[in-house]
């Protein structure tokens, strides 16, 4: 079983626990009044065909579901003596600014917890050796902060020592950890809970996930991606517009997506003006038969100008391994700049034809990064944050908080963790791609798969 758009097998599911764990018993009544509180048993099916899950049922199989999101009836820890932190880890984001102001002022303003700390430039400020001291959180320093782009309490990547961390957050009293990141960073949020646990302190770690790439397991989004599609789709347009403004002009766009190809993808749907989207998951060749370059030189032929989005993972296959791999100090792998491979093999490949064109190459990959999130993705970094607390004040740990469905959920970060969500080749979204680029039509090697 394989449900439309979903690229993880259900059956692989079914005996995963999705269970939530907590640092204790909530006993605490909850401040909230007038609000439809949520039950530990309320939950999101992951897979919506109804067939499907009712062939679970039938055959005695768990049917997988996440936890659902929002405030309970009960807290674990007391406002009084609460002590929060924030931390933002890894690249920068559209949306970490709104994140950290929804988080301050849903902890103040909501549960009455006065004592909240930012911490600066990623896990680096949890280790005393760096010399950063926490800076004190509340709605008045926040306030504003959500019209900037980046993050207030800066960033950083790179492994620090968990036990060094743990000591940290003991020392300062620390309850609630609040861990804005992507992969990496909630493996680092995962392993802290994990420590915290053997040493029996009571402290909440909760995630909230953040990768522009769009690429976390069992979340439909993350925040900033779908701002990241609003500024790329208007580049898209400059390019067709210098492609179109000479004979045979070729404009190339390279996007974000080391890993996965959503932000092309999505990007090439938002506008339309994309011939060739070229993504990590479709493998392709530059040369032969079904190679890249006459596919161009054919639509050339046809158009007279071509706009090509290329993700920043894609076309890895056509760089000689050389056996080195190099990582970032998250542990995430270097790719080889597919950029300007494709600039270069294009400029000589059409040289070689005695073909006369213009060749247009556009990075915009910082611009995407460090921009404002726009209202839809404010508007999402708000809810995430406030379930974010709604599940650290209920005494949640060791979890992430998504988006499924369109409904909100808690997932056990080692889950979130295990795999990197991909578009499938044969899925709707590829397919949507293909139909909208008619790429299949001067390549027709690329239509099926």
């Amino acid at each position: 079983m394989h449900p439309q758009n979903m690229n993880i097998n259900i059956e692989e599911l079914v005996n995963l626990d999705f269970s939530i764990s907590r640092v204790g018993v909530p006993t605490l009544d909850s401040p909230l009044k007038d609000v439809i509180f949520v039950g530990d048993s309320e939950s999101i099916t992951y897979c919506a065909d109804r067939n499907i899950n009712n062939e679970l049922y039938a055959s005695g199989k768990n049917v997988p579901a996440f936890v659902a999101a929002g405030p309970r009836k009960k807290l674990y820890h007391d406002a009084t003596w609460t002590r929060a932190a924030i931390v933002t880890c890894g690249g920068l984001c559209p949306g970490l600014n709104d994140v950290i102001k929804a988080l301050v002022n849903t902890l103040y303003y909501t549960y009455k917890v006065d004592n909240i700390f930012g911490i600066q430039y990623g896990y680096s400020g949890l280790n005393p050796s760096n010399g950063l001291k926490p800076i004190v959180l509340n709605p008045d320093i926040v306030d504003g902060i959500h019209t900037t782009g980046g993050s207030i309490l800066g960033s950083s990547r790179g492994h620090q020592d968990t036990e060094e961390i743990v000591r940290t957050l003991d020392r300062l009293n620390i309850n609630i950890l609040f861990t804005i990141g992507g992969d990496g960073t909630q493996r680092g949020a995962h392993d802290i809970a994990v420590e915290l646990k053997k040493r029996n302190l009571p402290v909440s770690v909760i995630g909230i996930p953040k990768t522009i790439d769009n690429d976390l397991c069992f979340m439909d989004k993350t925040f900033g991606f779908e701002t990241a599609v609003q500024v790329a789709a208007p580049i898209i347009s400059c390019a067709h517009n210098e492609a179109k403004g000479y004979l045979n002009g070729v404009g190339l766009i390279k996007l974000m997506g080391r890993d996965s190809g959503f932000i092309a993808a999505y990007a090439s749907l938002a506008n339309s003006l994309v011939n060739f989207c070229l993504i990590p998951e479709v493998q392709f060749e530059l040369y032969g038969e079904n190679g890249l370059l006459p596919a161009l030189e054919r639509r050339l032929a046809r158009k007279q100008h071509a706009v090509i989005v290329v993700a920043e993972g894609a076309g890895q296959n056509l760089f000689q391994d050389d056996g080195e791999v190099t990582v970032d100090k998250s542990g995430n792998k270097l790719h080889k700049d597919i950029g300007i491979l494709l600039k270069d093999e294009i400029s000589l490949y059409m040289k070689s034809r005695n073909i006369d064109f213009s060749m247009k190459y556009i990075d915009p990959s910082y611009i995407l990064r460090s921009t404002p999130a726009n209202g839809m993705d404010s508007i999402f970094c708000l809810h995430l944050a406030q379930h974010a607390v709604h599940a650290a004040m209920a005494g949640m740990t060791d979890v992430v908080v998504a988006n499924w469905q369109g409904n909100f959920t808690y997932v056990p970060t080692s889950l979130a963790t295990r795999s990197r969500r991909k578009i499938d080749p044969r899925g709707q979204l590829w397919q949507s791609v293909l139909l909208s680029t008619r790429q299949n039509t001067d390549w027709p090697s690329k239509a099926a798969e």
